[in-house]
């Protein structure tokens, strides 16, 4: 069995809070509610909470 590999559907900026979903059907990230601010260059919390790889 070998190791699947899997895409986040949600994702959160650790310094505005600006929140994004992925629309599967248009293959883009889009925002949910939180907007954040529009002139933070976004840093996102993809360190520890997400594991990509399944096995």
């Amino acid at each position: 069995m070998s190791a699947q590999i899997r895409t986040p559907t949600h994702r959160t900026c650790v310094r505005c809070g600006r929140e994004e979903r992925y629309d599967e059907e248009e293959k883009v990230w889009k925002v949910t509610d939180a907007v954040g601010d529009i002139y933070c260059i976004h840093s996102w919390d993809i360190t520890g909470e997400f594991t990509p790889v399944v096995q």
